[in-house]
């Protein structure tokens, strides 16, 4: 029994990396006998385990999420000094390069957001849990004296999480002069600014 749920479970991990992988190749349209046809299964055998194509990309999308709120607040988990923290969190939330996937991924999701209230509401949602997460590193920055905001966090959080999907999309349209590097230059010379303080390069 536990051997046939193991089984399963690796079973849709597999198939939400393959129509995270469809979706790349043919956009957020996607149809099922695309899905398929990534995983090497028939259309049958993919809603066997997802019966609702509409789940199986949630699920895709929900997985690329997961690095830009989840992972980034594990990363920074240990952390105490709230200066490191910043910077750390601004580097993370940016692609690593215009062929990050797990962006490529977010920008199909926003493009069809205006066509799909569930989208919109995953990619709002997405935003006001970054904005939180700024909110919580700037307030505790201020507590301690490190930080002096020149505008109430959540203004500064909402900027900042702006600018990462405004480079972002530079570099996924391949800017030719900005980059991951250049991108985060730019973002804490505004967080600098915003906070007070002169926050070191990564």
């Amino acid at each position: 029994m536990a051997r046939n749920k193991q089984r399963r479970t690796e079973r849709r991990a597999d198939l939400v990396d393959a129509a995270r992988r469809a979706m790349l190749e043919h956009g957020s349209a996607v149809r099922l006998n695309q899905v398929a046809e990534v995983a090497g299964l028939t259309s049958g055998a993919v809603l066997y385990h997802y019966p609702d194509l509409q789940e199986l990309l949630l699920e895709a999308h929900r997985a690329g999420m997961e690095r830009f709120y989840d992972q980034r607040l594990r990363a920074v988990e240990g952390v105490t000094d709230p200066v490191r923290k910043l910077v750390m969190t601004i580097t993370s939330g940016l692609p690593v390069d215009s062929e990050d996937e797990d962006v490529r991924l977010l920008c199909e999701l926003g493009g069809a957001a205006g066509r799909n209230t569930v989208y919109a509401a995953l990619l709002t949602a997405l935003y006001d849990r970054q904005v939180s997460m700024y909110q919580v590193i700037l307030e505790i920055g201020a507590a301690q004296g490190v930080f002096s905001l020149k505008d109430p966090s959540l203004t500064i959080g909402r900027n900042l999480v702006a600018l990462e999907d405004a480079y972002g999309y530079r570099m996924m349209a391949r800017h030719p002069s900005i980059d991951h590097a250049a991108a985060s230059r730019l973002i804490l010379d505004y967080a600098r600014l915003a906070t007070g303080h002169p926050l070191p390069a990564d």
